[in-house]
């Protein structure tokens, strides 16, 4: 691939991201809205709006192998714009439920959120296996680095944009939003070039993930720090009677993008293991901080260090999945990779806080410090594996 080439794959790579990001928007839109919406409108508990909020990881981490198996079968821009398509559906039947009665309007919803999960899937596996297509295995970290700013930079703009769409103009035209942005981005990527699918014999799904589970179990145990984060860092503050709570999320957003941007060529470069080595100890400290905090600017510092750390173990763990895959089944070793990261980030929160009424919020980040910990066992553990295994021949 010459210099001008490889220039192009990455002028196509960025339109990717740039459609992935407003097309995303129809994911992180909703989230602050929906809570509200069942209770008020159906008149239904936190519990069953908590449930519409989180069944649409359930069906992303269930359909992470078929959206695997379209990109290594029919190529990732297929597998991407599926999803696409999939997103588009799911608002249109989400804004459909608004007209029913309560309890069949909250199924249908649930309906519509359980295909926005599919369409997540197959988004995001597309886009990744695609991407790597586009710029080739070398460059596998950085794709995936540019994805998380991509889907993390909607996450940001996402949530107030929602509520304030749904505030002005309500949950109808919030629905219609997150139809019509998908639509966009499939029409934005349709010029762009495919990447071919790669011929060979495929394995099944369940041994691909035999195969990848300790690089997936590093990043599953870093993803426990990220989600509880996210879960209790206003509730933390507002317990310990600390100011700026709404820092808390800045900090760590504002680290893991800064780090993203800085450091998102490192894997390619120097190795995903040395990379993920250095972020799950930053992870850790973080997460460690935030637990003994004694003070609301300890606790903002211990928000940073966890998204500095957090940021870049999912790309450089990912590097490592590229090298030991056969290329012809790299979509689908993504596809059971992230499946660890969404097991995480499903489970963590939900668990952790049956703790909280006894142990107080600052449990969590003990527990979160201890998976990175873990995390960075696994990681020094296979590393020293590979390296007898490597010796061995010439023993």
């Amino acid at each position: 691939m010459t210099q001008s080439d490889k220039n192009d794959a990455q002028l196509d790579v960025i339109k990717l991201i740039l459609a992935l990001t407003l097309s995303y928007l129809a994911v992180a839109m909703p989230l602050p809205v929906l809570s509200g919406y069942t209770h008020q409108h159906l008149g239904l508990g936190a519990d069953l709006g908590g449930l519409a909020v989180g069944i649409a990881f359930l069906s992303t981490l269930l359909t992470r192998g078929p959206a695997g198996d379209l990109a290594d079968g029919r190529g990732g821009k297929k597998s991407m714009q599926w999803g696409l398509i999939i997103y588009c559906v799911a608002g249109l039947i989400c804004m459909l439920s608004h007209w029913l009665s309560p309890l069949l309007s909250y199924g249908v919803l649930l309906l519509g959120r359980l295909l926005l999960g599919v369409g997540e899937s197959f988004t995001i596996v597309g886009m990744v296996s695609w991407g790597i297509g586009l710029m080739g295995p070398a460059r596998s970290g950085r794709v995936m680095a540019w994805l998380g700013m991509g889907m993390y930079g909607a996450f940001a703009l996402g949530g107030p944009v929602g509520l304030w769409i749904y505030q002005k103009w309500g949950f109808i035209a919030l629905m219609a939003v997150c139809a019509l942005l998908p639509l966009i981005g499939w029409f934005a990527i349709r010029p762009l070039p495919s990447s071919k699918p790669i011929p060979g014999k495929r394995e099944p799904f369940f041994k691909v993930v035999k195969s990848i589970w300790a690089l997936g179990a590093v990043v599953g145990l870093q993803g426990v720090g990220f989600a509880l984060l996210g879960a209790f860092i206003t509730q933390y503050f507002d317990s310990q009677h600390w100011a700026h709570a709404g820092w808390g999320l800045t900090c760590f957003g504002g680290g893991f993008v800064l780090v993203r941007i800085l450091c998102g060529h490192l894997p390619d470069k120097i190795g995903g293991g040395k990379v993920a080595f250095g972020a799950l100890i930053v992870e850790a400290v973080g997460q460690y901080l935030l637990w003994g905090a004694g003070n609301s600017y300890m606790a903002l510092l211990g928000a940073l260090l966890t998204g500095m750390g957090c940021s870049m173990v999912y790309p450089a763990m990912g590097v490592e999945v590229v090298k030991m895959i056969n290329p012809q089944q790299r979509g689908t070793a993504l596809g059971a990779f992230s499946a660890f990261q969404d097991l995480a980030y499903g489970v963590s929160a939900p668990l952790c806080g049956l703790l909280v009424g006894s142990q107080g919020f600052g449990i969590v980040y003990l527990i979160g410090g201890i998976a990175a910990s873990l995390a960075l066992v696994l990681l020094i553990k296979g590393r020293v594996t590979e390296q007898q295994q490597a010796q061995a021949p010439s023993q």
